[in-house]
């Protein structure tokens, strides 16, 4: 690769569709701030929330009824009939409820929440849910006022226009792009894909309406900004399509621009990258935190360090993908400056209600600034998880003065005050150093974030975090069953976790439980005891929301690493020039984990409304399955 600028790098970092709504994914404002601590020309844009908003307005519902006036009537489906016949409604509503959702435009709450001011399509069947079971919510007629109550006008209202923006995404899919989602955009063209070919294919098509939108977005930055590297993060499968659109658009406008491709899908499955046409998109794929690998890149860009010296970086050579890495060190967790959010349109994100699930609520709705604890995972031990990768396996704590002034430089930046914190596992020592220097600075802030349930957060320390601004955490119940904790090596029990549930939620904390089924060797015996364990924490109060994962096995991983361990086979992987992540596995119990998971995610949806806690927990199952072995009063008796 010889594209060298010969003036002093420009660097324009892009988020690609798609990601969160709320709020931008926060690898451009980390890697903006790093570069910009070191002198260093860098600007960033968010062409998801872009492309969303150019999408979703008069002019882009036009431009999809266009679309839908040129297809074939056999590929009109009900939903986009249904949209044709109401195009006036649905271009006389998407400018306000846009604004609604950004908060611009509260006062439509009230038109909203009539239902009879938006066009309603098959999402908004998913209210029935909401009935109440025993056949009188005392709604009067509103099926939501059983979930948000009397006063939630503008929690119903953003509920029912998030049911209408994703009317409008399923005609978008149906009509012009049947891969298109808001969150998961074209993810099996990139998800543990082991050949570039469907990739390539999609991209040797011809440009849809989202593509062309996409292309006259990124040529508009480049406009703007006249960047001479152009810095592209792909953090889930979910946005490599659009990362590599950007990437086409890009080299056909200016093949002398240098684009770089990063982010945590590139850290996860491409690790072992030796395909060549990833290199007619990108001219340099970068490994894991990219402050270093960046810098050492742009020297070589400057004509100060030989290709040679790149630090974990893919290249091409001719007709084959080489790796350089020339081993220097990580910059510091202290050293890696704070991220900065200035370029960010941080007034135009929507705070979306599509789930009533109270944590996923966190990740949806309300902007939240995204600061790092500490890096990497003290722990680091659990079974499942990719331990052998740098982002979890290289701990690196920072001292709670530098934390706070991190926060305090965010807070004048964005003039926000809540913060999401995005660690693996938040240290306890780590969050009560941070409290105390909250405290200290008489600082009011908001946070929430993920930890694990270990007995260091007791009662005194879970009320110092209430105090400090804490107000949820999610932590990783996994499969809530001793045997097969012990076995994940996650370090806790089940009386544990109850008793430091409890605690937190003593606090006025609320506690999400991440929950997993599918481990190897789970029984069904283990199933129907772990669903137990959960609906006795949810009756004691110790929990308040949760979710119930599929086990995944990945190539990282303990259970991936030695299988063996974990009495259970690997499936063999197809040779790989792209992608490689997710393995499947041979479980000799051979229970059918798909069916369980229905009955599993039936029942914690109910828990978390109330319902059924006094009831046997086999109802739940659409099969006979073996009583519960836990005791009666398993929890109550923990928390004594």
């Amino acid at each position: 690769m010889d594209n060298k600028p010969e003036q002093s790098c420009r660097v324009l970092a892009l988020i690609p569709p798609m990601t969160q709504l709320n709020t931008p994914y926060p690898a451009t404002a980390y890697l903006t701030g790093f570069l910009r601590s070191r002198g260093i020309n860098a600007v960033q844009e968010d062409l998801a929330l872009a492309l969303v908003l150019r999408l979703f307005s008069p002019d882009g519902l036009r431009a999809i009824r266009a679309g839908i006036g040129a297809l074939p009537q056999r590929q009109r489906t009900p939903l986009v009939d249904a949209f044709d016949r109401q195009f006036d409604r649905y271009v006389a509503t998407i400018e306000p409820v846009v604004a609604f959702l950004q908060g611009r435009d509260p006062s439509c709450a009230h038109r909203i929440g009539r239902r009879d001011f938006l066009p309603e399509g098959p999402r908004f069947a998913s209210l029935d849910a909401y009935i109440d079971p025993d056949g009188d919510d005392g709604s009067g007629g509103d099926p939501l006022a059983w979930a948000f109550g009397a006063l939630g006008m503008q929690d119903r209202a953003r509920h029912y226009a998030t049911l209408y923006l994703d009317d409008v995404a399923d005609v978008l899919r149906d009509a012009v792009d049947a891969r298109f989602e808001f969150v998961r955009y074209a993810e099996s063209l990139a998800q543990s894909q082991a050949s570039f070919n469907p990739l390539a294919a999609a991209l040797a098509a011809p440009l849809n309406l989202i593509d062309n939108t996409l292309r006259e977005l990124t040529l508009a930055a480049l406009t703007r900004h006249a960047p001479n590297v152009v810095l592209v993060s792909a953090p889930f499968p979910g946005n490599v399509y659009a990362a590599f659109r950007i990437a086409q658009a890009i080299k056909a406008h200016d093949p002398s621009i240098v684009t770089v491709l990063g982010g945590g899908f590139v850290n996860t499955e491409l690790r072992e990258l030796a395909e060549p046409r990833v290199f007619d998109y990108f001219d340099y794929v970068c490994l894991d935190d990219g402050e270093r690998p960046l810098l050492a890149l742009l020297e070589h860009l400057r004509g100060e360090r030989k290709q040679d010296r790149l630090v974990r970086t893919f290249v091409r050579d001719g007709s084959t993908v080489r790796y350089m890495d020339s081993k220097e060190p990580d910059i510091p967790f202290t050293d890696v400056g704070t991220p900065t959010w200035d370029g960010l349109p941080l007034d135009r994100y929507l705070s979306v209600l599509d789930m009533l699930n109270p944590m996923h609520r966190l990740w949806s709705d309300s902007r939240w600034n995204k600061l790092t604890v500490a890096h990497g995972c003290y722990w680091k031990k659990c079974s499942f998880c990719d331990t052998s990768l740098d982002y979890i396996s290289r701990y690196n704590a920072i001292a709670a003065t530098t934390l706070v002034d991190r926060i305090e430089a965010v807070i004048k930046e964005t003039g926000q005050s809540g913060f999401h914190f995005v660690d693996e596992a938040a240290p306890p020592k780590a969050l009560a150093a941070l409290a105390d220097e909250l405290k200290n600075r008489n600082r009011a802030i908001s946070w929430w974030g993920n930890i694990r349930f270990e007995k260091s957060f007791t009662p005194d320390l879970c009320q110092q975090l209430a105090d400090s601004g804490c107000i949820a955490v999610s932590g990783g119940l996994e499969v809530a069953s001793d045997r097969l904790l012990k076995l994940m090596q996650k370090g806790v029990s089940v009386d544990q976790v109850a008793r430091v549930t409890r605690a937190f939620t003593d606090a006025g904390i609320l506690v999400h439980a991440y929950l997993m089924y599918g481990f190897p060797t789970q029984t069904v015996q283990d199933t129907v005891d772990a669903l137990d364990y959960v609906r006795q924490l949810f009756e004691a109060g110790c929990i308040q929301s949760g979710f119930f994962h599929r086990f995944v096995c990945t190539v990282h991983s303990p259970v991936g690493q030695h299988p063996e361990h974990y009495g259970v086979k690997l499936k063999p992987l197809p040779p790989t020039t792209f992608a490689r992540n997710d393995v499947g596995f041979i479980d000799p119990t051979g229970v059918d984990h798909d069916t369980l998971g229905v009955a599993l995610n039936k029942a914690l949806y109910n828990y978390m409304h109330g319902i059924g806690l006094d009831t046997d927990v086999r109802n739940w199952f659409g099969q006979r399955v073996p009583k519960s072995r836990v005791p009666r009063h398993f929890v109550a008796r923990a928390l004594a």
